[in-house]
């Protein structure tokens, strides 16, 4: 059974993110870039099922700029089996959106046949939490989303999936082929020893682009304009009970 793990490229979580000044976005030159958090995790749920003997095969798979190679080569060199990098050079004036990446990995999943697709529940660069449900919506799949545990049972073509709900856990079952969104506690992502990391440059890295899988997209969204957050002001000490409630009440105004 193949699994596919798309990964993101996005500004590492380490770096404080600057806004430019013309307001249209944020700063990514000269900037440290990595895999999404949220997708080191779907990933290594996928190479946690690989070494139980239940995945065959691991793809990886990133949408954007050349510059992801890069990343695609951290997750070969964590343990995926392959990886494709779609080149979206072709319309570096549009800002791809969740629903074109799901469309992209619809047209993906045809030409590749895989059973199970694992990825992080959200990207922490826009946090949109779409891509996912979007993908399972357009292939009619059933979906697990935030998942915090997995169990695969490929002979009988199912798997559990154990999600983080608002009132504590849920338990799903589902029918393969099925979507995966990996939540924070799914795991922990391993670190890349040097070997595997010699192994990686000989693994295969295929590129593609957007006029090969004949994919036309057009913008649905329109970002007008970009703000730094504003930055939280200290607190305030107060000596007893009735300050506190006079500054709720006549300075904060929430009373």
């Amino acid at each position: 059974m193949k699994c596919l793990v798309p990964v993101k490229r996005v500004i590492d979580f380490n770096v404080k993110v600057r806004v430019k000044p013309d307001g249209s976005g944020v700063e990514t030159d000269h900037v440290k870039m990595s895999m999404n958090p949220f997708d080191e995790i779907a990933l290594e749920a996928a190479l946690r099922l690989k070494e139980a003997g239940h995945l065959t095969e691991i793809i990886a798979v990133s949408i954007g700029e050349q510059a992801c190679q890069e990343t695609l080569r951290v997750a070969l060199a964590r343990g995926a089996d392959r990886a494709y990098l779609i080149d979206t050079k072709e319309i570096s004036d549009i800002s791809l959106e969740p629903i074109h990446i799901a469309n992209i990995l619809k047209k993906f999943l045809a030409q590749h046949a895989c059973e199970l697709v694992i990825l992080g529940k959200q990207a922490i660069d826009d946090d949109c939490n779409q891509t996912g449900q979007m993908l399972a919506a357009l292939l009619n799949w059933p979906q697990g989303t935030f998942a915090s545990k997995i169990e695969l049972e490929p002979t009988q073509k199912k798997v559990t999936v154990t999600r983080e709900v608002d009132g504590g856990l849920q338990t799903l079952v589902l029918q393969l082929p099925a979507i995966i969104t990996s939540d924070l506690r799914l795991n922990e992502p391993r670190y890349i020893s040097l070997p595997n990391v010699m192994k990686a440059k000989s693994k295969p890295l295929d590129i593609l682009s957007l006029k090969e899988m004949d994919m036309p997209l057009q913008p649905h969204t329109k970002v007008l304009k970009v703000e730094p957050a504003k930055s939280r002001q200290a607190g305030v000490l107060v000596e007893n009970v009735q300050e506190l409630l006079d500054k709720l009440m006549y300075e904060a105004k929430v009373l």
